[in-house]
């Protein structure tokens, strides 16, 4: 991964000013929200909803626990947190997502979950609030990420886990250059035809490749205050799930 210039953040490869890209990835977010799941059914074949189950599984939600959802957007994450019991919280910074998933949830008749318009940057919520935060493709869009990885320990209460799921680099040979096709070609014309934006989803192909390696995000974890981190790979990396407590 470059890093960025200095006083700016990456934008898929683009080095641009902190507030700028909170502006635009912004504006990804709201044109692609009422198209998003489908989508992530388009581009992974289906398979993010088994990664999804698999990382509730890993949370391990307990009747009556308080869960913030970060970057919950559309609610996939929280609808299986609240089947199972769990009082969650689903904050997004981008109203349009949050407002589909409210959509969804008055659909589905799934009750039980609050919604709240949050930067992940600058939480509203008091000290030790959460029995957990779950965080899924989203904190590789937060313009600060160490700020992010902050607030998430500072809500927590002792004792409380956070877990998150994020898109990488896979490292299995072969299936890399494909996964580098696809997502540099590919991607961004299934955007276009699907959602009629081919640059948001180029925005998120890229923003992939700059985000840091595990390893790397590993060590922010850590440096943020978490104990006992773990990295859990999928699809030798491509996807991973990342944990961790705050003792």
């Amino acid at each position: 991964m470059s890093e960025p210039k200095p006083d700016t953040v990456s934008f898929g490869y683009e080095d641009v000013a902190p507030e700028e890209k909170t502006q635009r990835v912004g504006a990804v977010f709201s044109n692609v929200a009422r198209k998003y799941d489908i989508m992530n059914d388009a581009m992974s074949g289906g398979m993010h909803r088994l990664w999804k189950d698999q990382f509730v599984r890993r949370v391990k939600p307990q009747p009556g626990e308080a869960i913030l959802d970060m970057a919950g957007g559309t609610g996939d994450i929280a609808f299986r947190m609240a089947n199972r019991g769990a009082e969650v919280v689903v904050a997004d910074i981008n109203q349009d997502m949050l407002d589909v998933g409210i959509e969804r949830a008055m659909e589905r008749g799934i009750d039980g979950l609050s919604w709240s318009c949050q930067n992940a940057e600058t939480l509203t919520y008091p000290d030790k609030q959460f029995d957990a935060y779950t965080i899924v493709f989203g904190i590789r869009n937060v313009t600060h990420i160490d700020k992010a990885l902050a607030e998430a320990h500072r809500v927590l209460k002792y004792g409380g886990r956070f877990y998150c799921m994020e898109f990488s680099t896979t490292e299995w040979p072969g299936f890399k250059e494909v996964y580098d096709l696809y997502s540099h070609k590919l991607m961004p014309k299934i955007g276009k035809a699907i959602a009629n934006d081919e640059e948001s989803y180029r925005y998120l192909a890229e923003s992939i490749r700059r985000f840091p390696k595990p390893p790397e995000f590993e060590a922010m974890i850590r440096k943020a205050g978490f104990v006992r981190t773990r990295v859990e790979k999928i699809l030798g990396g491509a996807v991973n799930i990342h944990s961790g407590w705050k003792a």
